[in-house]
């Protein structure tokens, strides 16, 4: 019999992976192997990430025809996650009867357990395994920016599903951005490469006393449809006030940056952002002068170079405002605001009637108020963004595909 080959195992004083992150703590994480069965039914593949909640892996479902096999992204939580948010959102959503097709373009939960591990109990969640998120897939690009028809066509995808969260189950998304966008895998087959690359030319890893490190293999390339992923941080509208701080902070939306009360507008403005970056190449608003330390009022300088000056009854809706604006709604903050900065110079790859309309678009999404910004039908059927359907005849400028 062959020995199989070895891999290389990394020394164990250099940090990597989670131990890099910050409040990393061992014993808060399950022990994953590869090769190990978890819940009797899922065999673990290979590492697809992790976070300082989580820890994703590919696994082969057992359970499954083993010449079609089915594999499944697990997501196996730290011990010490105490509030669970992602469990009742997708239990919510699988009990919702609704005709709408946005369901296909949110990732599906196919089951969810608990284990014990060395130092407590781990909540997992068993997710359909995808393939690449948006941000991966940029990076495809010669110039890392999406040609204009495949962000048109990937956008009114993300639509539709966000549509369907806001719309049908009520739910506020609070963390998109395109690493939380993922690729659909058509074939699943292709997850069979991660076994057989693994047999032949097995990962580096970082062997412990009570554990394992693994690096993170990436997903092999495919194209398919497109599902919005990660309701780790979702929220229900259920007549409560939220105004907590949620959403990363470059993704931030000001109603939030200025403590007010927030509802499904935070994922509009968020959508705008991450159309910006993902079409320009860049994002447009910088947070911070060195771009290192996040500096709420050099972010919020930035909006108001490019939005104009917010009015004053949104202001009057937070006392946090106060602290960079006088009561009369003039800027008070110690950074000043940019006088070289707008929509119109900040973009760079559009001219003429093209221009006019994408920028139309995004000023649909680019509001102070919560409540004058588009809806996801308003997105969805802009000029610019169905300009290839209406240009195609696939759809008339008075209807719909």
């Amino acid at each position: 019999m062959a020995t199989p080959p070895a891999f290389e195992a990394l020394k164990p004083d250099v940090l990597i992976k989670e131990e890099t992150l910050p409040g990393y703590r061992a014993e808060r994480y399950y022990p994953v192997t590869f090769g190990q069965v978890l819940n009797d039914r899922y065999e673990v593949v290979a590492k697809l990430g992790y976070g300082t909640a989580s820890t994703v892996w590919l696994c082969r479902d057992l359970f499954s025809p083993q010449d079609t096999p089915a594999f499944r992204a697990l997501k196996v939580y730290v011990n010490s996650m105490k509030v669970h948010r992602e469990v009742p959102i997708y239990s919510h959503l699988n009990n919702l009867s609704s005709e709408h097709p946005g369901p296909e373009n949110v990732r599906k939960l196919h089951g969810v357990f608990e284990m014990e591990g060395p130092h407590g109990w781990h909540a997992c969640l068993v997710h359909e395994a995808c393939g690449f998120d948006l941000d991966e897939l940029k990076g495809f690009s010669p110039d890392g920016m999406y040609p204009a028809d495949m962000l048109r066509h990937t956008m009114r995808e993300v639509l539709n599903g966000l549509q369907f969260l806001h719309r049908e189950a009520n739910v506020i998304h609070t963390d998109l951005r395109p690493d939380n966008i993922l690729t659909r895998v058509r074939h699943p087959v292709i997850f069979n490469r991660f076994e057989t690359n693994e047999n032949a030319a097995p990962v580096p890893r970082k062997i412990l006393e009570d554990r394992t490190i693994y690096p993170s293999c990436r997903v092999p390339f495919t194209i398919a449809e497109y599902v919005i992923s990660d309701l780790s941080e979702a929220r229900l509208v259920d007549g409560s006030v939220n105004n907590d701080l949620i959403m990363p902070p470059v993704w931030r939306a000001p109603e939030v940056i200025l403590c007010m009360p927030w509802s499904c507008p935070v994922d509009v403005w968020a959508f705008g952002l991450m159309v910006w970056y993902l079409f320009q190449g860049s994002r447009l608003f910088r947070f911070s002068e060195d771009g290192l330390e996040f500096s709420e009022e050099y972010h919020l300088a930035q909006m108001v170079a490019v939005l104009g000056p917010p009015p004053l009854d949104f202001l009057e809706r937070s006392e946090h405002s106060w602290k960079y604006w006088n009561r009369d709604g003039t800027w008070r903050g110690d950074v000043p605001i940019p006088t070289d900065l707008s929509l119109e110079s900040a973009e760079k790859r559009l001219k003429g009637e093209d221009k006019r309309l994408f920028l139309a678009w995004m000023r649909k999404m680019f509001q102070w108020k919560p409540e004058d910004r588009a809806d996801c039908q308003d997105m969805l059927f802009d000029d610019w963004l169905c300009a290839d359907l209406l240009q195609s005849g696939e759809m008339e400028r008075d209807g719909h595909e």
